[in-house]
């Protein structure tokens, strides 16, 4: 590796996003435009966002380690982490957009007129979102330290100080226009480097055993039926559950143009996950001896000095630090500029400069988090929050959107019931390792506390004598309406 290569490849990606914040700063004056870019942002442009934030460092780093250890069961992630927008565009992206909201707390408080279920929504998205922050900051600390053998606390320091500093100065508008350029710098990042390394394999003295990249353990025959389960439901609901997703459909001019980006997102995903699920596949040939737990997140950042021992194997790698840092920062982006919103709504008074004050606030606390905790492997981390997210909040919206008997006390006991439910068992999970046969169903919970919580807002809810808001129907007709801007 080449550390100067690889730190100036990173500083080109920091001066890339500083101008091309700066460009978006001077286009956002009002707080419309801090909060969802005075909805006005187009499909293509929209999508290429979308796809900039969700593709964190667990995908660009962690997947490619996750087949690397795991052969065929890793695809089960790129697997559920897409089709998740198949059910968001389903059930929620348009009528979310036809809401008129900013922020979840927004549309759960105008769906509900409850002040309490927006203060308990408020506290898990704002869980949810410093605990997918953290990842991000574990990340970049892991890449500085294996490309430039720089202590992990400066990558986690610099990434939270470049997205609080680009949030505060220019919010939503200004992160859409980062976002978008950081996506097809990821996919141009990892795309290169297979494709190259790919050519390398075919043309090569590189004998390939398929046993070893498809071991049979590590097929169908050799799933957990229950876990790979669980998993995948858990991946599917918890896209719909994760905050800095869904915010961005409010930026979209109208419904059909918040189903048009859904429909390009999923294209737009699809690509990287096989782009990245293909680096693994290349690992799995190639660098076997990093199939460790400890050194798999690396293999991305490894491979090519591996393969092309010189000035082309540096290239490759600078380009790939490039986009992992682009990886880091446009997924954190998105969560602090979801976050702000709710924060500046709910605890300030929502104008632009309580919006700055929030983005500080809410890139400072998982900074803090991340500088205090160990890194654990990424997509496991990663996973962790679509389970929550699946478990709390997904029931919500999705009855909150199609159920016109949801009640405001049925919508807290089960956002209440789904967070405590799936934070006991992931916590009981993490401090005894399993306990007997109860170990799966503590490690993957979403197949129970998913039906646990929807079950536990349709029964309380049915019990309410205050039944539904007396304008239920008539918002419920709003979300489900013809197209027309709101």
């Amino acid at each position: 590796m080449n550390p100067v290569l690889d730190l100036v490849a990173i500083a080109l990606v920091v001066i890339a996003t500083v101008l091309i914040g700066v460009y978006g700063l001077r286009a956002s004056r009002t707080t419309s435009d801090f909060f969802v870019a005075s909805r006005t942002v187009r499909p293509v442009w929209n999508a290429s966002a979308i796809s900039g934030e969700y593709l964190s460092a667990g995908t660009f780093l962690g997947l490619s380690g996750l087949v690397l250890l795991g052969g065929a069961r890793g695809f089960w992630f790129p697997i559920g982490y897409a089709a998740g927008y198949l059910l968001v565009l389903v059930f929620v992206a348009s009528p979310l957009r036809r809401s008129g909201a900013y922020t979840i707390p927004d549309f759960v408080e105008a769906r509900l007129e409850s002040t309490l279920a927006r203060r308990v929504t408020s506290v898990v998205v704002l869980v949810i979102g410093w605990l997918y922050i953290v990842p991000q900051l574990h990340g970049a600390g892991i890449t500085l330290q294996v490309v430039a053998g720089l202590p992990p606390w400066i990558g986690a320091v610099l990434v939270a100080v470049l997205v609080g500093g680009a949030v505060a100065a220019g919010g939503m508008r200004a992160i859409t226009f980062v976002q978008a350029f950081q996506y097809w710098l990821k996919l141009t990042a990892l795309l290169v480097p297979v494709v190259v390394i790919g050519f390398a394999v075919g043309g090569g003295p590189h004998p390939v055993d398929t046993a070893a990249v498809f071991p049979p353990a590590a097929g169908p025959a050799g799933v957990d039926v229950y876990e790979t389960a669980s998993l995948l439901l858990a991946l599917l609901l918890g896209t719909m559950g994760l905050p800095h997703v869904l915010v961005r459909f409010y930026t979209s001019p109208d419904g059909v143009s918040a189903r048009r980006t859904t429909v390009l997102v999923i294209a737009m995903v699809s690509a990287f996950y096989a782009v990245s699920s293909g680096m693994g596949l290349l690992a799995r040939m190639l660098a076997p001896d990093l199939a460790r737990p400890e050194t798999a997140d690396t293999v991305v950042l490894l491979l090519p000095a591996r393969v092309f021992p010189g000035a082309l194997g540096e290239l490759l790698t600078a380009l790939i630090v490039a986009g992992a840092f682009a990886a880091f920062l446009a997924t954190s982006a998105g969560l602090v500029v979801s976050l702000a919103g709710v924060v500046s709504q709910d605890v300030f008074s929502g104008s632009v400069r309580s919006f700055r004050l929030s983005a500080a606030l809410c890139a400072l606390v998982p900074l803090v988090v991340a500088l205090a905790t160990v890194p654990a492997g990424l997509v496991s981390s990663v996973g962790t929050v679509f389970v929550f997210a699946a478990s709390s909040l997904s029931p919500l919206l999705l009855l909150g959107v199609w159920w016109r008997g949801l009640t405001a006390r049925g919508a807290v006991a089960g956002v209440v019931t789904g967070a405590v439910s799936c934070g006991l068992a992931l916590i009981v999970h993490a401090a005894v390792g399993g306990v007997g046969i109860a170990a799966p169903y503590l490690a993957q919970p979403a197949a129970w506390t998913i039906p646990l919580a929807a079950t536990v807002t349709v029964v309380v809810s049915r019990r309410d004598r205050h039944g539904p808001p007396a304008r239920a129907d008539r918002y419920l007709l709003r979300l489900h309406s013809p197209e027309r801007s709101i």
